[in-house]
């Protein structure tokens, strides 16, 4: 079974921290795919499936809750398993990840242990 891990974050320090968080799920099989703008994950969503994806909000070209939404609603990829991660903790924010489909929302910073035990949960692991 394959297991697919793609993390979007405009910042490349915040997508190389995910992935050095997640890095020893590759030992177990799991593929880490990045990926830097909205566009590039909605592409990567649609071509690779991933089982999760940790997804930044605030980013340039298509937002966080814009990938979602179409992920979820358009593509309709409803076992996509989407974390939005965001500075934005506010309740509004929350609940627009819910509207738009999102699985869980994390706010940053992050614990990187809480981001590899939802993998591990997610991915079943």
């Amino acid at each position: 079974m394959n297991r697919t891990i793609l993390i979007v974050d405009d910042e490349a320090h915040l997508r190389t921290l995910i992935q050095q968080t997640l890095e020893e799920l590759e030992d177990e099989g799991v593929e880490l795919l990045t990926a830097a703008n909205g566009e590039q994950a909605l592409a990567t969503i649609e071509s690779a499936k991933p089982n999760l994806v940790f997804l930044d909000v605030m980013m340039p070209k298509l937002s966080g809750f814009d990938v979602c939404s179409r992920a979820k609603q358009t593509l309709g990829l409803k076992d996509v398993y989407i974390v939005l991660l965001t500075a934005k903790g506010q309740e509004f924010d929350r609940q627009k990840g819910q509207e738009v489909g999102a699985d869980m929302y994390m706010t940053k910073p992050f614990d990187p242990d809480a981001l590899l035990q939802k993998a591990r949960q997610v991915l079943g692991l």
